[in-house]
Order: structure tokens, then C-alpha cells, then sequence
């Protein structure tokens, strides 16, 4: 029986041609392409399940990071293989963090594409050798006592983490850092993206499960 598969990405030709180079393998199947973390959940939950996802991270609607988190609690028995342009530390660790089983870059040979797949299926994961010395250089013992430094949060992210931990408004929050609300936004983005949230709520339980603050 061929191992199912889902592609998620928003962009189109990118899906197609994904799904037709999956296809070519014997032992794998498509069923089908969706162009954001949501959509993939509504084919879920109308018993479309994949015994894997080809993920990519940034997406509209719902991205990899909130994607991958989600499956990770409802459908842990689902192997998430993450597909990116980014090769940086912070999305690979984000990725992984929220429950992927390996990460491929996307300018990678179909060979490895493969060699992927066949990996998850067999051992349940696949990290490249770029990918493992990410890994090693995330665990040293430095950042293991540092989840700041780990998560590269420069000092005034680290304001903007602990004032967005109250129940100021962002425009409060840009008052108290004395810069404008789109610089509050700038902060927010690049928060979010190191941390591999989506939402402030979410960002909040991150900050506080890693004791980055204290409620």
C-alpha cells in the first residue's frame, strides 16, 4: 500500500510541481494540495488524513509554524516534513519545535526529496547534516541556559516581549518604548517569526513555558 501524502503551499506551481515529482515514486501517493495551514484541516477533519505532510513555513491564513503546532496536538501520528527557502537557525529550531519530523531546503535535488520521504516512513524523521549542526549549535550549553539567546531576541524584542505580556495595547507598548506603532509592528513580526508563533496570546504562553517572563 502506498504511503499518502498532502503538499501544502500557497504557491501553486510550486504544489504542482512537488505533486507530480511525488508522484513518480512508486511507493508514494497524493492526495491532495491545499494552500494554507486551514485548509489542510478542513480536508482532515472531513477524513482526508495524510500519512505525511510536505509543509512550507510561510504561508497566508495559517503558516507552517501554527500548522505544524496543530498537528502536533491533534494528529501526532502524522509525519510533517518541512519545506523552505529559509536555511536560518531560527526556523529550522521553530519548525522542529512545533513538531516537524525533518526540514528540507527547497532548491534541494529530487534525490533528497526522496531519500526524505523514505526516511520519515522508515525511521519517523530526516535531518540533513545541515540541519543536524543547526541542531548541535542550538543545544550548546550556552543557549541552553539562555532560551533568549537560543531564540536570538535582541534587547528591545526583549522589551517588546515583556510589555506585550501585559495588557498594554501595542500603541501603549510603542509609547512606552518611545517609538512609533510601526516600529511596535517591526518588533512584533520579528518576534513572531523567532519564536514560531502567530499570535500574541500564543507568544505569551511561549515566553512564559521558556521563563523568558514571569505572569
Amino acid at each position: 500500500m502506498k504511503t499518502t501524502i498532502a503538499i501544502v503551499d500557497d504557491h501553486e506551481l510550486m504544489a504542482r510541481a512537488l505533486s507530480g515529482l511525488v508522484q513518480k515514486y512508486e511507493a508514494y501517493e497524493v492526495l491532495y494540495e491545499a494552500t494554507n495551514g486551514e485548509e489542510l484541516i478542513k480536508h482532515i477533519k472531513l477524513g482526508m488524513i495524510p500519512q505525511i505532510v510536505l509543509l512550507d513555513i510561510n504561508m497566508p491564513v495559517m503558516d507552517g509554524y501554527e500548522t505544524a503546532m496543530w498537528l502536533k496536538n491533534n494528529h501526532p501520528e502524522i509525519k510533517i516534513l518541512a519545506l523552505s527557502m529559509n536555511d536560518n537557525e531560527a526556523s529550522i529550531i521553530g519548525m522542529l519545535r512545533n513538531g516537524a519530523h525533518g526540514y528540507l531546503l527547497k532548491g534541494c535535488k529530487p534525490f533528497e526529496l526522496k531519500q526524505a520521504l523514505d526516511s520519515l516512513v522508515e525511521r519517523g524523521r530526516y535531518y540533513t547534516d545541515f540541519v543536524t549542526s543547526q541542531l548541535i549549535k542550538s543545544l550548546n550549553p550556552e543557549t541552553l541556559l539562555d532560551p533568549v539567546a537560543a531564540l536570538h531576541l535582541n534587547d528591545r524584542e526583549m522589551d517588546f516581549v515583556r510589555l506585550a505580556c501585559s495588557d498594554l495595547t501595542y500603541v501603549e507598548i510603542a509609547d512606552k518604548m518611545c517609538v512609533s506603532p510601526r516600529t511596535v509592528d517591526g518588533y512584533r513580526e520579528s518576534v513572531f517569526q523567532k519564536m514560531g508563533v502567530k499570535t500574541r496570546v500564543t507568544m505569551v504562553m511561549e515566553a512564559v513555558r521558556l521563563k523568558i517572563v514571569e505572569l
